[in-house]
């Protein structure tokens, strides 16, 4: 069973909320490499309702494409909810969405810092009015980590759709 087959429905959900509020979304993704755009797109008829998706693994893809201000990194950090919230509104300031969703952290084996062990993710959502960020310790292998971001991301992403 791959990753979209596990939350298709949840994708669907998504995709029949935004659809509802006539909204475009956007995705922002760091450690997720694009899974959640992949499992956004794997619904039929996507098009109606998901924009386009950024894969900004490195800070200066993160500067470049959703316009992360390199000091929001230097003292935050790439894992931060600080970055997550700014990689959300680049994500609305260089699409035609409505809705956004930023997705970074930690997915191992490697990469723990201090204070961000393996399983740090930062999630942001944003709208025009509103943009909301949460710190996650996931537990788990690299795949584990990833799907259960993808699931917090969509989860959050319906909660604030609906």
């Amino acid at each position: 069973m791959s990753i979209d087959d596990r939350f298709y429905a949840l994708a669907e959900q998504v995709g029949q909320a935004a659809l509802g509020k006539g909204s475009m979304i956007a995705t922002a993704e760091s450690c997720t490499g694009g899974l959640v755009a992949a499992t956004l797109t794997a619904v039929p008829g996507s098009s109606a309702w998901f924009d386009r998706g950024f894969v900004t693994y490195s800070n200066e893809a993160k500067a470049a494409m959703l316009s992360v201000p390199a000091d929001v990194i230097a003292r935050h950090g790439a894992v931060s909810e600080e970055t997550a919230t700014a990689m959300a509104r680049g994500a609305l300031e260089a699409s035609a969405a409505q809705w956004s969703v930023a997705v970074t952290g930690v997915a191992g084996p490697g990469g723990a810092t201090p204070g961000k062990p393996v399983g740090t993710v930062c999630f942001a959502w944003a709208n025009s009015d509103k943009v909301t960020s949460l710190r996650l310790q996931l537990t788990g292998d690299r795949a584990a980590i990833r799907e259960a971001s993808v699931q917090a991301a969509l989860e959050g992403l319906l909660s604030r759709l609906t």
